[in-house]
């Protein structure tokens, strides 16, 4: 899939898929937030308004108010795709999020997770 048509996808159809992978593997609802939240620097109000919202995905993460500086700490890969090679910003930022959602979903601690 290219990346305009993942940036393109409604975040209200991205998200909740995030969710249901972490809770497929006994993960929380309230710990993929936190980790987005960690990521991104919305708060979980604004994740759950954009849930309600015609956001696209690419756009939330285009326009994260507080981008963590950890996340650059976010390595390996994710879909095959080593994270230090994808060019393209914004498609890195949506890596991040899946790579901390892959974490959660094999049991990692959220310390770990979180970078802390």
């Amino acid at each position: 899939m290219d990346n305009q048509k993942i940036f393109a996808m409604p975040f209200s159809k991205v998200f909740p898929l995030l969710i249901a992978k972490a809770e497929r593997k006994g993960r929380t609802r309230a710990e993929v937030m936190e980790a987005t939240v960690w990521l991104t620097g919305y708060t979980a109000e604004e994740v759950e308004g954009f849930l309600k919202s015609d956001l696209s995905y690419g756009a939330f993460f285009e326009n994260m108010p507080y981008p963590n500086e950890n996340r650059k700490k976010i390595t390996g890969s994710v879909c095959g795709v080593k994270l230090s090679e994808i060019e393209d910003e914004r498609m890195l930022e949506i890596r991040y999020l899946d790579k901390l959602v892959d974490e959660l979903s094999k049991g990692k601690p959220m310390e770990k997770i979180l970078r802390r």
